[in-house]
């Protein structure tokens, strides 16, 4: 048995398919190629990071910028009949409609999804997607939570990737 470098005559070291000299030559290699995705890894997760924080500043300036309409209630001689006269009225909730809003970005295994599920706290969605944010922002204003995700989506989409914002009524 010979080593695997094709040039060499010697016989292997131990377990190793190489002899001793190749077999340090090839560990420098590895050991190389180990620091390298290293440093990939951390380029990439710097990209991301970046990434999420604009998006995350996109989405505060639209949030705030969203205007809700206030939310009125009405209290009528006859609860039971809309047609009644109204007897006093109401504006418990100036933000407006209370709801949610979240952002899903598809395939829910690129590497942006990936991402924010181990920083974020991402959440993988129905139908292959991932959940990468669920906005907690601006209390329980649907119009606010909408404005942000929509703006969070459109600086993600920006960048290539397949996102979409999605919200509902409380």
């Amino acid at each position: 048995m010979q080593c695997a470098t094709a040039s060499c005559a010697l016989p292997p070291s131990g377990k190793s398919k190489y002899c001793a000299e190749h077999k340090e030559i090839a560990r420098q290699q590895w050991l190389t190629n180990v620091r390298a995705s290293g440093e990939e890894k951390q380029a990439r997760d710097a990209k991301w990071q970046a990434l999420w924080d604009a998006a995350h500043v996109a989405g505060m300036v639209a949030g705030e910028a969203a205007v809700p309409t206030p939310m009125v209630v009405v209290e009528r001689s006859n609860p039971l009949d809309d047609r009644s006269p109204v007897v006093q009225q109401y504006t418990p909730v100036i933000d407006g409609a209370c709801g949610f809003a979240w952002v899903v970005v598809y395939p829910g295994n690129c590497s942006f999804a990936l991402w924010a599920k181990k920083h974020q706290q991402a959440r993988s969605e129905y139908g292959g997607g991932m959940c990468v944010k669920w906005v907690g922002e601006f209390n329980q204003s649907m119009t606010r939570k909408e404005a942000y995700a929509r703006a969070f989506a459109e600086v993600l989409r920006g960048a290539g990737l397949k996102a979409y914002s999605s919200s509902r009524m409380d």
